[in-house]
């Protein structure tokens, strides 16, 4: 590869803040609104037009598709997701759970509204492309946008963008697993023209989907047994009769086959879960247009397929694209603690707890619901990465092996630790301490008046 010498310059600080916050989807939104009502100057960067990550830019409705009967909850902030978004006449039942899937359009004003009556400071449209260190303690950001080249100072700052890119650039020790290895992509979709009715009809009477059917080509996931004949709304076979039949030609390495989320009244499909690429890494920017590009054309050999074998499809055309690809895995910090997939599954209990999740495990090979009233909490620790001082880490790139990862990733969970950073960034402010060294106990007291189960 050749390369390039890059002339020293001069930038420009357009902003200085408290709490930094890179990346808005619900771990890094979470975090924001938790740091900013503890009385903290808050700024929350975002790279897209819009707040909200995998649910208003990806188009993943189901914040809580894991709700039953039993299911403890986390409370917090996460959870007032769903009742502004029923407030704004933004969500409708999800099918199969005790939870609201929200729609992805109204929940851009869900997040700008919950942003703005915290009192954060919104920036959209930046992009972080490096960090400002004095050794090893984080100072700020520089940033590139539409008025050029600037720098963010923050004497605290918190990485919620999903890959690990400002530990990665600080000098984080940081895990990713092979290309072979790491979890499929998704190129989301909705279609519009769909009958209902008559969906619905072959759904009940001869489709009859259940949690088993996950264990297809697709997605190859396994119940632990309780969850087999559990209703999910997931449709494989008319895809591998396309293929047989040669209506369409899959390319190496991608499967359709997944779930389904609302069914509007005025026949709207959306959050079909169902175009997956493998063997992608993205934080490669050519795996990252590959992807795009190919998930985009194989939505449409989807909707072919749905046509002609789907009852209720047969009118059926694409409505929308997810705005960008849905990631599941990437960097992985190696943080204070490392959770574990023993953890997860066995309601590992810590001394610095920020939060709880339920006992749920989506993904590598299992599907385990959490309908017995077990969970686990998460520890600080594993948010806070090696080496580097006043950074935190959010969501999906929190410290823990592959196991854990399948429950760390998911929506509701990313506001747990959000919220925990967001809260722990304000307490050691206010106390005057490294954020690594913050007593753990006065932030937890501080989670539990704000509503949070943390034990």
């Amino acid at each position: 590869m050749k390369h390039i010498k890059e002339d020293a310059r001069t930038i420009p600080v357009m902003a200085e803040t408290e709490v930094l916050v890179v990346g808005s989807g619900p771990g890094g939104l979470t975090a924001a609104v938790a740091a900013a009502r503890e009385g903290v100057d808050t700024l929350l960067l975002e790279r897209y037009g819009c707040f909200g990550g995998v649910l208003s830019q990806v188009g993943v409705e189901g914040v809580a598709w894991y709700r039953h009967e039993k299911t403890v909850e986390s409370n917090g902030i996460g959870n007032e997701f769903e009742v502004r978004a029923k407030e704004l006449g933004g969500s409708s039942k999800e099918p199969q759970s005790d939870s609201e899937a929200l729609d992805a359009e109204m929940f851009k004003v869900v997040a700008d509204k919950m942003v703005l009556e915290a009192g954060v400071r919104p920036l959209l449209h930046a992009m972080a492309v490096d960090v400002i260190m004095d050794g090893n303690i984080i100072k700020g950001i520089v940033i590139e946008s539409k008025s050029g080249r600037q720098a963010i100072l923050a004497k605290r700052v918190i990485d919620a963008t999903g890959d690990a890119d400002i530990a990665a650039r600080a000098g984080a020790p940081y895990s990713k697993a092979s290309k072979e290895e790491l979890m499929m992509v998704t190129v989301m979709f909705a279609c519009r023209g769909i009958n209902r009715d008559v969906f619905q009809e072959y759904v009940s009477q001869t489709l009859k989907p259940s949690y088993a059917d996950w264990a297809g080509e697709s997605w190859g996931q396994r119940t632990s047994g309780k969850e087999e004949n559990m209703f999910s709304p997931y449709i494989e076979d008319p895809f591998k009769r396309a293929v047989k039949e040669g209506l369409i030609c899959l390319d190496e390495g991608i499967a359709i086959g997944g779930t389904w989320s609302t069914l509007s009244p005025e026949g709207d499909a959306t959050q079909l879960n169902m175009v997956h690429l493998l063997k992608r890494d993205c934080t490669d920017v050519w795996d990252l247009t590959r992807s795009e590009i190919q998930g985009r054309d194989t939505v449409l050999k989807a909707i072919a397929a749905l046509n002609k074998y789907v009852p209720g499809f047969e009118k059926a055309r694409l409505r929308n694209f997810g705005m960008t690809l849905g990631t599941r895995e990437s960097r992985k910090i190696v943080g204070r603690y490392s959770l574990t997939g023993h953890d997860v599954m066995n309601q590992a209990r810590f001394d610095d707890t920020i939060g709880i999740f339920p006992e749920f495990i989506d993904g590598r090979g299992i599907i385990i619901l959490p309908t017995t009233g077990r969970y686990f909490q998460v520890p600080f620790g594993c948010m806070v990465p090696q080496k580097i001082e006043n950074l935190l880490v959010v969501g999906r790139a929190v410290s823990g092996d592959q196991t854990a990862h399948c429950a760390f990733r998911n929506m509701m969970c990313c506001t747990v630790t959000g919220q925990g950073a967001g809260t722990a960034a304000a307490v050691s402010l206010k106390n005057g301490v490294y954020v690594s060294n913050v007593n753990i106990a006065d932030v937890q007291k501080l989670l539990i008046k704000r509503g949070v189960k943390i034990l």
